[in-house]
């Protein structure tokens, strides 16, 4: 039963009586629809429809929690803030543990993740009395990157991606009904017409290890993207689709840091894919 307590993940609380109001106009996700026992995917997006915070939404007996990377987590703590102008909240940093579980089943306490049923659950408890782990955050990394699932940092650059690039649309964390929030017009756009020409996919190297994050992909004279994080012979990278689709069709090695890789579509993705 792999168990990896997630130090670089900090809980971020909006609590108070307009907190369901309050997120719903501000984030990708419906806030309004989250069922208890899930933490679903969102972000709050820039004017111009970039991620500027990516993280996991779950809702308590007082409001919600969101599962950020701790090193932005005083940042989302100001933007918030910034945002609340008169409404009834209160928005908080608190002092909980984040784990992550999969291959196994959840305890009674977990939250299942929303993006994808394989990546398990996450359980919040008080710093101090975190469950034992018996595997790290980098056995998580592994296992996320593995199922194809990208996440802000290594993966992609915050305030430079859109939701779609990301797969947020694939993965729950982009409510198309719901109505207006920041950046919504943008994203909406994206999805109606069909402009999402980047995507992160991931990558498989055929000999040894993945590149560092960062590194270009390319295929011929062409440039497809960058690298993102990586774990073994496995990896993400966002690329072009259209220009993956050119250079295959081409009969075009693709490489990523100098090294040959085959590109998968996710098995979750549902958008299209060159053949």
């Amino acid at each position: 039963m792999p168990l990896a307590l997630l130090p670089n993940r900090a809980v971020v609380a909006v609590t108070g009586d307009d907190a369901t109001s309050f997120l719903q106009g501000l984030l990708t996700c419906n806030v309004k629809t989250l069922p208890e026992g899930e933490a679903r995917l969102g972000a709050l997006l820039s004017p111009q429809g970039k991620i500027l915070f990516d993280f996991l939404v779950s809702r308590t007996p007082d409001g919600f929690h969101l599962d950020v990377a701790r090193e932005k987590a005083p940042d989302l703590l100001k933007r918030l803030t910034l945002y609340r102008l008169r409404a009834k909240v209160t928005v908080e940093t608190r002092p909980l543990a984040v784990a992550a579980g999969w291959e196994s089943e959840a305890p009674p306490a977990a939250l299942r993740d929303g993006r994808l049923a394989d990546l398990g659950w996450r359980l919040y408890a008080p710093e101090g009395e975190a469950p034992a782990a018996d595997a790290d955050a980098a056995a998580y990394a592994a296992h996320r990157i593995a199922l194809g699932v990208p996440e802000a940092g290594t993966d992609f650059p915050l305030g430079d991606a859109f939701p779609h690039e990301a797969l947020m649309d694939q993965l729950g964390g982009v409510d198309f009904k719901k109505g207006c929030y920041v950046g919504q017009e943008v994203v909406s756009r994206m999805q109606h017409r069909g402009t999402a020409r980047t995507r992160i996919v991931p990558v498989v190297y055929r000999d040894g290890e993945a590149a560092p994050a960062g590194e270009p992909v390319t295929a011929g004279e062409r440039s497809l993207g960058q690298t993102g994080g990586g774990a073994g012979s496995r990896g993400l990278a966002m690329l072009r689709i259209d220009r993956l689709g050119e250079a295959l069709a081409a009969g075009e090695t693709v490489s990523a840091g100098g090294r040959t890789v085959e590109v998968e579509k996710p098995g979750f993705a549902s958008f299209a894919w060159p053949v």
